[in-house]
This record gives structure tokens, C-alpha cells and sequence, in this order.
């Protein structure tokens, strides 16, 4: 079955999204929707791909730019299995209301949305099972999705009593202008717990988690320090072994010349990675230490990136095109995920 896929949203998630689809042979990319006719609609139908307009105001706006729109976005529903939901936060919310539920169409949508969007929230190597079937699936942000990734390892190895990270994010992306420049470390928020504990808990619900959070002056990755009171007993190398054995995560090293975030991006482009791009959770093998039953280690997360296998496969989910290991197998092999 090849699943005829749309992007609503051809922003920070939509376009990765959409180059990502165009890899996959069970699936075909039907067109992408932009509200402006700036270059990234431009880029889009460089590529190829088949624009639509947000609404009639939108597509009057495109004819005016004299940049090709095919209809609205009314249009693409019409000849798609599945949407996939990039929009800003917020506004696939009311996007769900006035388009997908009408239309009786299913969607994924992005962590930006609250959990109440969607029947499940998605990490595909935690709950792939769970979305088999479900109509609305929400693939959850960044961070919650590097957190689970390393976090539902760990767990399923030995255990986990509790759990706490510190987030150290990243100012804004690199073209979020809006945002910079930043002179300051912010706390965000400044309460405690942060969201990002709650948002793991919708993957992850069994295991007692805490986090905290700042923003800092840099648009290269996040990165977390975790801590993890474990279950059962564990050695540094039982747990190295654990993150070498897991899919979407790698070990990294100082001695490897990746001391920083911005290493990692210099590694990424000398792979010849679309966009710069690293899909997989880095950890430095240094960080990780068992101390006393409780396990520390520092992992870096790419923002823009490491959601959009989670997309790929949330799309398989929904529809039931594949079991687990099939999936992420094939999405993996597509996007050049390493171990």
C-alpha cells in the first residue's frame, strides 16, 4: 500500500518532513501548504512538490506574487489518506476542528500542540504499538522525544525509580531572528517542575520525572542532564552496552574531536547530511557514570530534527502499513541513521 501523504506547514518540521516522505517508497508526498508565497514555496516547488494556498485569501496572494499555488488546502485533503499537521503550536488544534475532523481525515501533529490533540502521543520506539490504528497521533517535541528515547532504554534494561534532567535549551532556531540576539541565560520556566516532564509522562506515564530548564544564547541543539535513580544493579558499561544496542541513539566522545554541539553540526555537514541535520541522540560517552545506583549522563539534542523519523513512522502507525521494527528499520536505512 502506498499511503498518499500532504504537509500542512512548510516551516522548521513541515519541509524535513516532506523531503523525508519523498524518500519513502510505501508513501507519496501529494503537496505541501503554504500561507505566504515566500522563498520556502519557492524552494518547495523547485523541488517539485505541489504547493496549495492556506485558504482563498492565501491562494489570491500567491496569484499576485505570481508564484503557483494548486488550490487551497481544501483541495489537497481531497486526494490524501493522511496530513501531517507542521503548523505553528496552537493552530493545528483548530486545524483538527475545522478541516480533519470535517473531512473525516486522519493527521499527525507536532509537539507543539497540546496532548489533548491527538489519541497518543508518539515516540516510536516506546509506544509504536499503541498508535497502531489511531486516527490522531501527536509526535511530541525535542526534547521529550531525546528524553524518552535514552529514558525507555534505560528503563527497560534496569529500571527506573525516578528520573530528573536539567535542560539547557537552545536562544531559538537558526532563522528564528525574532527571538535574538540574546545576551542572557534565561530560566524557562522559572517554576519547577518544567513541562517537559509532563510531556515525557504522556509517552512514559510509569516513570516519576522531574525537570528544570534554561534557554541559552545559541540556536546549535539542546542538551539535557539526566540523572536516573535505577531498579536494578548496574555498571557504567552495562549501561554503555544498553545506548550502543539502541536505535536513534549514539555514543560520542571528546577524544573523537566532538567536545560541543557545534562539533556535532561540523560532523553533520562533513556526513552531507540534508540540511545539516542529526536525527539520532548524541551522548557523551564520558558523562555516563553509575554512582551509588544513580545513573548521570549528557546528551545533546538536534531541535529541528530529531522528530522527523518520529513523523515517518507515527504515519505507519496510524494506518497500520507496518509493524515496529519494520518501520523505524526502513525510515532509518532512508535517512542514513548511523549507529
Amino acid at each position: 500500500m502506498v499511503v498518499k501523504v500532504g504537509v500542512n506547514g512548510f516551516g522548521t518540521i513541515g519541509r524535513r518532513v516532506a523531503d523525508v516522505i519523498n524518500l519513502q517508497t510505501d508513501m507519496k508526498l501529494m503537496g505541501v501548504v503554504k500561507t505566504k508565497p515566500d522563498y520556502k514555496a519557492q524552494v518547495a516547488l523547485k523541488k517539485g512538490y505541489t504547493v496549495y494556498a492556506s485558504s482563498e485569501q492565501s491562494l489570491n496572494e500567491f496569484k499576485k506574487a505570481g508564484i503557483k499555488a494548486s488550490g487551497t488546502i481544501i483541495d489537497l485533503m481531497k486526494n490524501v489518506d493522511i496530513m501531517v499537521d507542521a503548523t505553528p503550536g496552537g493552530v493545528g488544534e483548530q486545524n483538527k476542528a475545522n478541516l480533519y475532523e470535517k473531512n473525516n481525515l486522519r493527521a499527525i501533529f507536532e509537539g507543539g500542540e497540546a496532548s489533548k490533540v491527538a489519541d497518543i502521543s508518539f515516540v516510536a520506539q516506546c509506544n509504536f504499538e499503541k498508535a497502531l490504528g489511531a486516527k490522531y497521533i501527536r509526535c511530541v517535541s525535542c526534547n521529550t522525544t531525546g528524553l524518552c528515547r535514552t529514558l525507555n532504554a534505560v528503563d527497560q534494561a534496569f529500571g527506573i525509580k525516578r528520573a530528573f534532567a536539567t535542560i539547557i535549551r537552545r536562544g531559538a532556531d537558526p532563522e528564528d531572528t525574532a527571538r535574538g540576539p540574546i545576551d542572557a541565560i534565561v530560566p524557562d520556566p522559572t517554576k519547577t517542575p518544567s513541562h517537559h516532564a509532563s510531556d515525557v509522562n504522556t509517552v512514559l506515564p510509569h516513570i516519576p520525572f522531574t525537570t528544570i530548564a534554561v534557554k541559552v544564547p545559541t540556536t546549535y541543539m539542546h542538551i539535557h542532564a539526566v540523572n536516573a535513580t535505577l531498579k536494578k544493579t548496574a555498571t557504567r558499561e552495562d549501561v554503555l552496552n544498553v545506548f550502543e544496542d539502541t536505535t536513534r541513539v549514539i555514543l560520542i566522545s571528546k577524544s573523537e574531536g566532538l567536545a560541543s554541539t557545534a562539533e556535532l553540526f561540523d560532523l553533520a555537514r562533513d556526513m552531507g547530511r540534508p540540511r545539516n541535520d542529526i536525527y539520532e541522540i548524541c551522548i557523551w560517552r564520558e558523562s555516563v557514570a553509575v554512582i551509588e545506583g544513580e545513573l548521570y549522563y549528557l546528551q545533546a539534542v538536534h531541535q529541528e530534527a530529531d522528530v522527523v523519523p518520529e513523523n515517518i513512522d507515527a504515519i505507519r502507525a496510524s494506518l497500520k502499513t507496518s509493524d515496529v521494527q519494520s518501520s523505524i528499520k526502513t525510515t532509518n536505512a532512508t535517512l542514513g541513521i548511523i549507529k
